[in-house]
């Protein structure tokens, strides 16, 4: 692996912040503790121009190259879930019932250890923005950056992300063009009959029964409704009716997920929905109200960018280290930011542990001068030094 020397030579330093910011864990859009700690990293770094209160909490940090050049963004989310720790780690969570369950400290440690390597040597042209962003996990806080108008306030012209991957070669780096991740919506459906008593069924028009029957066409929509070399997930997840074992309650409630990675599909899992739940509670003496929550849009790379980052990721980590990723049905709102410019989302393998929002999970800190040497790789190599 050719990672850029001196960035391997702060990686203690890396894990140091790393496990710092895992001992602080704090969620959504209230992270103040964890921006105050980036604040500092910053300040020692020495990098030009420090912007907070961004989405909250976020932040973007500038770094000047030599002579006139585009700008170009780097960014890390640094949210945590809402769950309890269960690693023993000496560097464990003290803030109960928070971890950080996806990595995000690492995500943030590597963007500092390429900041850090970039303010030293400013081996390239134009501009680095440093996007710091908060709420991935839950709020959208890079829809929320890109409302507040980061890429105009800083004239970001590409943007560029990698999240870790657990059960992928430690240091093998995945991207592709076109989806990589997929656009997550939650459906609610409110079934509403009249209640009764269980010993005389025919006097109630039972919601259990119009619910369940709703449940069994749901699974129709990806079977039959939706091109099966196609990609389309609809699951139920809750089903929730009743008090007790003599009263047939008046209503039932179902809910669940769909993922989609294109528009079409997703308009047409909706419709479906919509229209299955209504005729089939109407069919029973029911009614169904359909309400969707819509989440995250699709990931989509841009086939270039894509491309660029990949061959980039080939000189760090080797070629036969660098593959095209499988697209995954989980989403993530660095979405907002390629919908808003040409850019990249990459994986970065960090070999055998548990998986992401597992109370077991860990960051693997060996894998982190990998990941900010590619940072700066990809960016002395987009925005060279005109010699």
């Amino acid at each position: 692996m050719a990672i850029i020397n001196r960035i391997g030579e702060f990686g203690p330093d890396m894990a140091a912040w790393r496990q710092h910011l895992h001992t602080i864990p704090e969620l959504n859009f209230d992270c103040p503790k964890t921006a105050a700690y980036i604040q500092e990293r910053l300040a020692e770094i020495g990098v030009d121009e420090v912007h907070p209160g961004i989405a909250q909490t976020g932040i973007v940090a500038i770094i000047e190259g030599q002579g006139d050049g585009p700008t170009i963004g780097l960014r890390a989310d640094f949210d945590a879930l809402p769950m309890s720790e269960e690693t023993g780690l000496p560097y464990a969570s003290t803030h109960a019932g928070k971890m950080h369950a996806c990595g995000h400290d690492g995500h943030t440690a590597m963007l500092l250890g390429a900041a850090k390597y970039m303010v030293e040597t400013r081996n390239f042209s134009g501009r680095v923005a440093l996007i710091f962003q908060p709420a991935e996990e839950d709020g959208g806080g890079g829809e929320v950056m890109v409302q507040e108008g980061i890429m105009e306030r800083f004239g970001i012209g590409e943007v560029y992300a990698i999240h870790n991957a657990p059960g992928l070669e430690a240091g093998s780096i995945h991207t592709r063009g076109g989806p990589i991740m997929a656009a997550a919506d939650v459906f609610h459906i409110h079934v509403t009959g009249r209640g009764g008593h269980a010993a005389e069924p025919h006097t109630s028009i039972d919601s259990i029964v119009a619910a369940s029957s709703i449940v069994s066409g749901l699974q129709t929509i990806a079977s039959r409704n939706h091109d099966t070399l196609g990609t389309l997930v609809l699951s139920v997840t809750q089903f929730h009716a009743g008090t007790t074992d003599n009263v047939i309650p008046e209503t039932a409630y179902i809910n669940g997920t769909i993922r989609t990675f294109d528009t079409a599909v997703r308009d047409m899992a909706v419709r479906r929905l919509t229209e299955i739940a209504e005729a089939q509670a109407k069919s029973f003496g029911c009614s169904a109200a359909v309400k969707i929550d819509y989440g995250y849009p699709p990931t989509v790379n841009h086939d270039k960018q894509a491309a660029f980052a990949a061959t980039v990721a080939a000189e760090v980590v080797g070629e036969s280290a660098v593959s095209e990723a499988t697209p995954i049905m989980a989403s993530e709102d660095f979405s907002y930011m390629l919908e808003a410019r040409p850019g990249a989302y990459l994986m970065l393998g960090q070999g055998d542990s548990a998986g992401v929002h597992h109370p077991k999970y860990d960051f693997n800190d060996d894998v982190a001068p990998i990941g900010a040497s590619f940072f700066a790789r990809l960016v002395e190599t987009a925005q060279p030094v005109d010699r």
